[in-house]
Parts: structure tokens; sequence; C-alpha cells
């Protein structure tokens, strides 16, 4: 079965309660500049982080960033990485060769050198932070590799087809939580799958969607992502996709300007 499916995107956008091109539209009259990246992703990055349980709040990395402000190099070196990959991929094509790059820089203080952007070899369970029980089981170690590289397959058609304003939010988002139950790496997939789900959206609507707050919106309505990440399946040769439609329709909502400058 194909992983980026199209056999739910009349049903997503039948649901669409927002208009996704005059809401983007919004945020391109933005203007590109250096200073307004590095605040959007200082947000984008540390909600991304603190959904990972990273201690530092949004409001103080965003002053650490951007009016450098130190705190202890515990509570930044992480988000600090994510950064730097977020930065690598608004400046690099969405490869497969660049995305494990990506990976290895964001897990530069998480993992071994051995396990940055390197499929794992073992069998996988994701827990849910707040009660510590499992939320489901990713792809087998027998079939990770496989499945990742066929999920890579198919993004990139997806990377170079012709797809409106609809359709890109749609498949940013299936990219995201097909990712997410693979879970291909050791560790950092999370972090991945929010970066990945972004900068597919640079990539098809340019350099401004870098802008959307996607990663803040998961991380104020964090049990909501959870439970709809959860709501597919818990064995991953048993997912229901067709049940990710509520996952599916929360990128949209993280279509508004955060403006806390």
């Amino acid at each position: 079965m194909k992983l980026l499916t199209n056999n739910f995107l009349n049903t997503y956008i039948s649901l669409l309660d927002k208009d996704i091109k005059s809401a983007f539209a919004e945020i391109k009259e933005r203007e590109w500049t250096v200073e307004n990246f590095r605040f959007y992703t200082a947000v984008s990055v540390m909600s991304s982080s603190r959904i990972e349980g990273e201690q530092l709040e949004v409001d103080s990395y965003v002053k650490h960033k951007i009016l450098n402000i130190e705190y202890l190099s515990n509570l930044t070196e992480k988000p600090n990485d994510l950064y730097i990959a977020y930065e690598y991929a608004r400046d690099n094509a969405l490869s497969l060769e660049n995305f494990y790059k990506a990976h290895a820089i964001a897990t530069n203080h998480l993992l071994p050198a051995s396990q940055r952007g390197v499929i794992r070899a073992g069998n996988m369970l994701i827990m849910d932070q707040q009660t510590n029980r499992i939320q489901y089981e990713a792809a087998m170690a027998n079939i990770v590799k496989r499945e990742f590289e066929c999920f890579w397959d198919e993004l990139s058609k997806l990377i170079n087809a012709v797809l409106n304003e609809e359709e890109v939010f749609y498949y940013a988002a299936l990219i995201h939580l097909v990712f997410v139950k693979i879970h291909p790496f050791n560790d950092g997939n999370g972090r991945a799958a929010r970066l990945l789900e972004k900068w597919f959206l640079a990539i098809k609507l340019g350099e401004r969607a870098w802008y959307i707050g996607s990663e803040y919106y998961y991380y104020n309505n964090l049990q909501a992502y959870y439970n709809n990440l959860a709501s597919i399946g818990l064995y991953y040769n048993e997912l229901k996709y067709e049940k990710g439609l509520p996952f599916l329709l929360m990128l949209p909502n993280a279509l508004i300007i955060n403006d806390k400058k």
C-alpha cells in the first residue's frame, strides 16, 4: 500500500475550515529578513524541543537567539543543534542525503556519532512522556529500512510534483505522520519529523513557509497532537491512516503569524 496516499485528500479538503491560500498569503506579506527568520525559527525550534521534554521556555530561547541572553549550556545545546539543522534545511535542497545530514546536526548532543543520520537496527517503542505509557510500536527492525526507502521514494515524487496549496498542506502533514510512525532513527524522530514537514512546505511554497508556526501550534495543543498521532493504531502493521484526518487538519490551524517580538 502506498504510504503517502491521496486516498484521504478529498475528505481532507471537505473538512477544512480555513482558506489555506488566503491564510498563507498573509504570511507571505511578511518581509524575508535574517531577523525575521531568526525569530520565527527560534520559536519553532524551542517549541519542537519542548515537545521532546527540553526545559527552557520558548520566550527565554527567543531572548537567547535574538538578544544573546546566556543560559546554562545544558538548556540550550540541544535546541541550538536543532536551530542549526533548520538553517541547514533553509539553505539546501530537500534530498535524502541532506535530510540525513540535518538529522546528524540536530542530534549532535543527543546521539553518538555512529547513530546520527543512520537508520536504526533495533525495534522501537514510543512512550508518552507525560504518562510513561506505550503510545505505539514503530516499524519493526526487519522492515524499517525498506519502509523508509519506500517513504522517501514517494516523497521524492511529491517534491517534483505540481501541487496546489491545499495539496501541499495535506501531504506535508501526512509526511510528518508517516515518518513518525516509521520512526527510522534511534532518537530525534519527532524533531526530524517536524523539521521535514516545514522543509517540504518551504520547497513547495517558498521561503516564507519557514515563518509558519506549526511547531508552536503543536506544542500549544500537545495533548491533541499526541492523541491524534496515536489514533491511527498501536502496531505498525495494523495502522489505519484513514483515522489520521484529525492530525492532518492540525497543520492549517498553524497559519497564524506569531508576533510576540
